[in-house]
């Protein structure tokens, strides 16, 4: 997916015919806040991935993933990462994982 996370909610939202309104009450959110979710002005909660995996039908694990990623793109992206750095960032993520076991 190379949209953002809220991008992806409005691509969601549309194609099963909800409003910004039917969609915020089923997320237990005002549609103001669901907008500016969609529009990249807010980030998603990550409290109510379960709720939105529910309501549209989605594997929670992958929901999750996506969700992880596009915030961890935005983070890339603003801090102006190089690949030089990911790539660094990659290997001291892979140590982390031999310290856990």
């Amino acid at each position: 997916m190379k949209e953002t996370f809220g991008e992806y909610i409005r691509l969601l939202r549309t194609e099963k015919g909800l409003t910004l309104t039917q969609l915020a009450a089923q997320l237990d959110l005002d549609s103001a806040n669901l907008s500016k979710i969609e529009n990249g002005k807010r980030d998603f909660d990550e409290k109510r991935l379960d709720r939105l995996a529910m309501v549209f039908e989605l594997n929670p694990k992958e929901l999750h993933n996506e969700y992880i990623s596009d915030r961890l793109a935005k983070q890339i992206y603003e801090m102006n990462c190089s690949t030089e750095i990911l790539k660094v960032a990659e290997e001291k993520a892979e140590y982390r994982r031999t310290l856990k076991k």
